[in-house]
């Protein structure tokens, strides 16, 4: 009789659901302001399927550029986009006066279930114009299929000095680490970091993580309409318990930033567990947190 119960019992664990493992798809990508508009909005045409998009150097109902330049910027990128994208929701963070920002969009199978912002660099003395402004990471709490992950979208500081260590920039890896340390799902950390890859600001944010730069050899991230030297800005970090399946810098030139692109999947329940826990100053208590309204 014991044995018959045995061979029952063992028949019943394999008849049990397992972690089915979910694909999604994800794009960084700053977009220079909307700068080069037709083949944006073409490009973002041509990736439906992308789930998630994060993007930088975002416009949204601006009546004004921020920098003194005379590079044609789209003003209100950020509504044209949407329009392009019936099947997702848009959230836009301003950083600067209400209408410049980082955004994103996410499709609407994939339930939000709350986002808002950190703040990660200030600068008192910013006049309104410029790219010296302050800084705040973009979060998402996003559940689908029974995962639940965090998506961090980053557009880190920019002092006019290159991308090189600074108390300010080491201050801010600080900053968005902590945040990260206090999240218990697993985390897609995203963007335009400003940063060269040999930094303490890089090695703080990606102490324990998948840095996809790093592991697969990437040697720029910008395109042809970005001539200087010193190739890197854009970065996509993933906690260990994200499986992914694919990860590529895209040749389209819709930017003088090339669109990174993720493919990833979860285990369902996935726990993440915090590493490298350091003194953040303030941050975890600057998180504003909002119910998952459109922004």
């Amino acid at each position: 009789m014991n044995k018959i119960l045995m061979k029952i019992f063992l028949m019943t664990l394999t008849l049990l659901p397992t972690s089915p493992l979910v694909a999604h798809k994800l794009v960084s990508l700053n977009i220079w302001g909307g700068h080069i508009k037709l083949p944006l909005i073409d490009f973002v045409k041509s990736n439906q399927d992308v789930e998630i998009f994060c993007l930088q150097e975002v416009y949204h109902n601006a009546q004004h550029k921020i920098s003194a330049d005379d590079k044609e910027v789209t003003l209100n990128i950020f509504s044209e986009l949407q329009k392009h994208l019936p099947d997702h929701n848009g959230y836009f963070m301003p950083v600067v006066a209400g209408f410049y920002g980082i955004g994103m969009f996410i499709r609407k199978d994939i339930k939000v279930i709350s986002h808002g912002e950190v703040i990660i660099h200030k600068n008192p003395i910013y006049e309104g114009r410029g790219p010296t402004h302050g800084r705040s990471l973009q979060w998402v709490e996003c559940e689908v299929g029974g995962n639940k992950f965090y998506v961090i979208n980053v557009h880190g500081l920019w002092n006019g000095k290159g991308k090189s260590d600074s108390p300010a920039r080491i201050m801010q890896s600080k900053r968005i680490k902590g945040f990260m340390n206090s999240l218990k799902h697993p985390i897609i950390l995203c963007g335009d970091f400003n940063l060269n890859p040999d930094t303490q600001s890089m090695r703080i944010l990606d102490s324990g993580m998948n840095n996809m730069i790093a592991l697969h050899h990437i040697s720029s991230t910008r395109t042809s309409y970005y001539p200087k030297a010193g190739k890197f800005a854009d970065y996509i970090i993933t906690s260990p318990e994200i499986k992914v399946s694919a990860f590529k810098v895209m040749p389209d030139e819709v930017s003088d930033h090339a669109p990174l692109y993720l493919d990833f999947e979860l285990k369902t329940e996935t726990q993440h567990q915090p590493v490298n826990k350091i003194q953040s100053g303030d941050a975890v208590s600057q998180v504003l947190h909002t119910k998952a309204t459109l922004g």
